[in-house]
Formats: C-alpha cells, structure tokens, sequence
C-alpha cells in the first residue's frame, strides 16, 4: 500500500550517497523525464493508436501542441524500433473547424485495414456534443501523413451515437477479433446514469453495426469491480489464454467529474443466441494500477508485435503540480513505461517490457536498514524478502536538512523492481499489478531508498533514452 507524504528525519550519518548521478544532467529541467519519452512541449494525456508496422513501435496519444493545458486535442505520434531509441513525428490528426472533429479528436485506436494503416478515434464537433468514430488513413511508410476524406471528398465516419440507449456520453473505440470477425466496443454512461460498455459490428470499417450492451450495470459483479458512472478507453484482449477488459472509472462527485482509477475483469466470452453474438462473463477482477496517478490504458494485443510476445500496454500518468508551473515547463503528462501483461490465475499480473533492460548503464549493491541516496534516473531491483521497501525524497541541505518524505511503501515479498525518472516513480511488485506515482524534488531534494535488514538491493543508474525530436 502506498503511504505517500508521510515525513520524518534522518541524520547525516544515517544516508548514504552514490558516487556520481548522471540522471539529473540531462537537459535543463530537472523535473523533466528522461526514460518516459514525449513531445518536447506541450500536453499529453491519453496512450492512442498502438501499432507495429513494418518493425517499428507506434505509439499515438493525446496532445495539445500549443500549451501544457488540455484544449483541443491533436494526436501526438512517435515511434520505436526497440521500445528504447525513439522518433517525433508530425502530428497525425487535428480537429477540422467544420468537421466532425471540430471540438477535438478524443481516444481511440489503430489498426490494419486490408493492410492499411488506420486511425479509428471519437469526434465531438462541439463541447458537450454528441460524438462520432472518425477514420483517417495513410499511405506512407513512416505514418507521418493521414487523410480523413473517402474518395467522394466525404469525412470518413464509422457510426454516430446509438439511438434509445439513454446515455449522454460515448466514446474511445476499441477494436478486437473474435472467431475471426472483427468488433469494436466503445465506453458509455452519462454522469447522472450508470456505465456502459457497447459492442459493434465492425467487420466493415467504414459502417458499424450496432449489436447492443457487452455490459452495464445489470453485471452487478462488473459494477463492483470497477464502479464508476462512465467507463473509459475500455480494452478487451486475451492474456494467457482468458479475455482481460480494462475499463477506466469516470465518476461523477458533488457536481464535479473525478478520473477515480482503472480496473481489470477476467472472464470468457461465451456464445449467445440472444441478441448479441456473446457475452462478457466476468469471473473475477481488481484494480489495474495501485497508485495516485495511471489513467486510460491502452493495449497492444500480442501477436501484433512479434511471435509469443504478451501484450503490451501503456497508460496515462498526469501531473500532480500546479498547473502554473507545468505552463512554465512548457510540458504536461507522459505516458507510462511500456508494460507486459500476464496472468496467474485469476489475477493479472504488471511486469515492465525486458527491452528496458538495456538502458542498465552501472549497478551498486546497497544494504538494508540504511537510507541511500539515488539518483534521479535509477532501476531499484529487490530480491524477495519480508519486508517492506520505502522510495523517499530526502532533504540535504537548509533548515529542513534530514527531512524525509515518504513517496510510496511496498511490500517485497514477491520482490521489487521501481523506474524513477525525475518526477515518475513506477514500482512493479513481483506478482501483482503496478503502482504509479508523480513526485517533485525541489532542487534541495534527493530521491533514497530504505529498505529492512538483511534485504538485497540493487540500484541502477540508467541511461536516457535517445529521443530524435522533430524540427520546430
């Protein structure tokens, strides 16, 4: 469990400090990631369009390029050929003034049609409007230029808002196959309401079919799970054999929305001779990310990205600062470290993708019972032991010298490996799902690890990733 902000004091004696840190050099913000690539500016939210095409990693997301506030939203694309060296591109899709995107191009998906390269996202033409699954398409190698006209000049449109569902909201396309036909689901609800998961018929990409509810809130085990009053950016894929679906909990809370967490449900999909072709049988079920600050998940299924990978995911993690000092920095929100998926049992368990392995640069073994110093970019890998582990920022100097502030505490019996990169901390807990947590040093400030008597612990000081940005 974490135990975030909990502050105590240590003394001088009782820290221990690495030779060197190379992680906080790398740029002129100190606060900025450097293993989490992004757009050099402006705001990023949701993971959008995972795709493998002609052996490269592309990954979209959302973006405002001018400002590192959420307003008009464009998709932001970078690409990978190993998940560590990475490319800006150009955005791929703006809102047009008098489209059907006009007020932004929210979450969704992308995909091969016919061996085409292709983006399936939500429309909205006006705040508060209703939405529409808009497709763009491109010829290109590089995937840096996308047309959303049909051959008559037309926009391309899926499908628009189901008529007599009574929900105000649907959005975020999610495409999968099943006995070789081609679905799509799209999150529903209204804040007022209760959520909602929509199936499709999307074996003709260009014209849905509307089959019904996969689910709602008649699935009272789903609405335990995963309570919310609408479901998110839901994701259905196979993981070991069992169809996992990952729904992101929107609430609605004195008058406000709240972004309340993300779920997982393990189930089957058992044939129906109802009105739809399935259902979603839901055997069991947990929370996908223990910590303050994951949001909006999305899945490259595996088989998509190499033979005997498991899917791949990423997810959204936002700042936890003041908004006035993101608009300083220029930049707001990064995408998680890509992550592996597996189950064991009923449970999902979060591992991070092996390929980050070779950022490892050096290794130092640190005892346990001591508080030790990190650097700003450092892999801490601990071995299976009885204890709990706790990632701290430590004071070092002023009057406040010795202070500790607590970011997360986690148990290490299954072992332990934690990312931290500047302002991210990602704990992977051995058998279970991740934790992710924001955390600002202040330049007084430096990250340590504590960890019980007898524990092994290894720290790596990581390399950055290469990130080849665009030409401003």
């Amino acid at each position: 469990m974490s135990d975030k902000n909990r502050e105590n004091h240590v003394s001088e004696q009782t820290i221990t400090r690495p030779a060197h840190s190379s992680g906080g050099q790398a740029g002129t913000d100190r606060l900025r990631p450097r293993i989490h690539p992004r757009p050099r500016r402006g705001w990023l939210n949701d993971p959008n369009g995972l795709l493998h095409y002609e052996g490269r990693y592309h990954v979209f997301c959302q973006y405002n390029p001018d400002s590192a506030r959420h307003h008009r939203i464009n998709w932001a694309h970078l690409s990978s050929p190993d998940l560590v060296r990475w490319t800006e591109h150009p955005v791929a899709i703006a809102p047009d003034r008098d489209g059907p995107d006009a007020f932004g191009c929210w979450s969704g998906v992308a995909t091969l049609d016919d061996g085409v390269p292709t983006l399936v996202y939500t429309g909205v033409q006006q705040e508060g409007g209703a939405s529409s699954v808009v497709l763009a398409r491109s010829g290109d190698a590089d995937l840096d230029t996308w047309s959303k006209l049909d051959d008559r000049g037309a926009v391309r449109t899926a499908t628009g808002m189901p008529e007599g569902e009574g929900v105000t909201d649907v959005r975020d396309p999610f495409l999968f196959t099943h006995h070789g036909h081609r679905y799509a689901l799209q999150g529903a609800g209204s804040p007022d309401g209760d959520p909602a998961v929509l199936l499709y018929d999307a074996e003709d990409l260009d014209d849905w079919r509307f089959l019904g509810r996969l689910l709602d809130a008649q699935n009272v085990r789903a609405v335990d799970l995963a309570p919310a009053e609408i479901w998110e950016c839901p994701q259905l894929v196979q993981v070991d054999g069992r169809w996992v679906m990952l729904l992101s909990q929107w609430r609605w809370v004195d008058g406000k929305h709240l972004l309340s967490g993300v779920s997982y449900l393990v189930g089957e999909l058992v044939d129906d001779s109802g009105a739809l072709p399935f259902r979603f049988e839901v055997a069991s079920g947990g929370v996908a990310d223990t910590g303050p600050d994951f949001y909006a998940p999305q899945v490259l299924a595996g088989g998509e990205h190499g033979a005997g990978a498991g899917p791949l995911l990423w997810g959204w993690s936002w700042e936890g600062r003041d908004e006035v000092l993101a608009d300083e920095a220029g930049w707001a929100g990064v995408l998680t470290l890509p992550r592996r998926l597996r189950l064991e049992g009923e449970r999902l368990v979060v591992e991070p993708a092996a390929e980050l392995e070779a950022l490892r640069a050096s290794c130092t073994r640190l005892g346990g019972g001591v508080l030790h110093e990190l650097g700003d970019l450092t892999e801490v890998v601990v071995e299976p032991s009885g204890t709990d582990v706790e990632v701290v920022l430590v004071t070092i100097e002023g009057e406040d010298c010795g202070r500790v502030e607590t970011v997360l505490r986690l148990s290490a019996a299954a072992g332990l490996r934690v990312f931290i990169d500047h302002s991210v901390v990602e704990a992977f807990c051995g058998d279970a799902v991740a934790h992710t947590v924001r955390a600002y040093p202040a330049a007084e400030q430096r990250w340590a690890v504590r960890a019980g008597e007898g524990t092994v612990v290894e720290a790596w000081e990581l390399d950055a990733m290469d990130v080849n940005y665009r030409s401003e």
